[in-house]
């Protein structure tokens, strides 16, 4: 888990200007400012099936057999192993949060907005930037995928929402992010598919954890949220351990 920072053209995102995951008491917002655009509503959730490389909004559920199995599928290719040690493990080792400079071409990298806002523009709606500015996002309508709730956001009380990172940056040091070189480190924390802009306390009670030790309170994205976890997962060649491998084809189905 950890904060997000600036987006443009086609994303924005939101979070806490803080590292990791950490979480937040919500607090009333203040007034907008800027221009308003219609972006990802509740009902324009993508699943993770059909946004293998998040840059669509949302986390919508899984919900027929044949999804599930689909899922399963995926989630059947990820290698497990034990969990590592944190001993050395620090957040700037992942480069600076949120940079618009990550160095491997993922989606919205060098498009002048760093990640943060990016995600937050991805999956707000009715999201209004500061004057002047394309990039820097005031204030949204967040539909939270892990809560179920719907969070009016303001810049001004900005830890209200938090942008997760589905497979947790400590816990992708210790399954072997530790030996990458930076640039790979600033990859994976900046990526799009393993960031999701969410409720800020229920960001914090995830903490570090795996899906065996903690899964959104939202019962029905579950089997997307480890899905979402999976495809991270394979695309930067992490493993799981074995719990938390069980619990994530649980959830769908297995």
């Amino acid at each position: 888990m950890t904060r997000l920072r600036g987006g443009a053209a086609a994303a924005v995102v939101m979070m806490v200007a803080v590292a990791g995951c950490k979480g937040a008491v919500p607090s009333a917002g203040g007034g907008p400012s800027g221009s308003a655009v219609p972006t990802a509503g509740n009902g324009r959730a993508v699943s993770p099936l059909d946004n293998p490389d998040g840059t669509k909004p949302g986390l919508a559920p899984i919900t027929s057999s044949a999804d599930e199995a689909k899922a399963r599928s995926v989630i059947g290719k990820v290698a497990t192993k034990g969990r590592g040690p944190k001993t050395g493990y620090k957040r700037s080792d992942f480069g600076y949060a949120w940079t618009d400079s990550a160095p491997g071409g993922i989606p919205f990298s060098h498009n002048g907005c760093d990640s943060r806002n990016d995600l937050l523009k991805r999956d707000g709606e009715k999201v209004r930037f500061r004057a002047g500015s394309d990039c820097v996002v005031t204030s949204m309508t967040l539909h939270d995928p892990y809560t179920g709730k719907t969070i009016e956001w303001t810049k001004s009380h900005a830890t209200t929402v938090q942008i997760d990172h589905v497979m947790p940056l400590s816990y992708d040091w210790q399954m072997g992010a530790s030996g990458w070189t930076k640039d790979k480190r600033e990859d994976i924390a900046n990526d799009p598919l393993n960031l999701i802009p969410v409720d800020g306390p229920t960001n914090g009670a995830k903490s570090d954890s795996g899906p065996a030790a903690w899964l959104p309170p939202n019962k029905q994205i579950r089997c997307s949220y480890v899905l979402r976890f999976a495809q991270v997962s394979l695309k930067y060649g992490l493993a799981v351990t074995a719990a938390d491998k069980q619990m994530m084809l649980k959830q769908c189905g297995g």
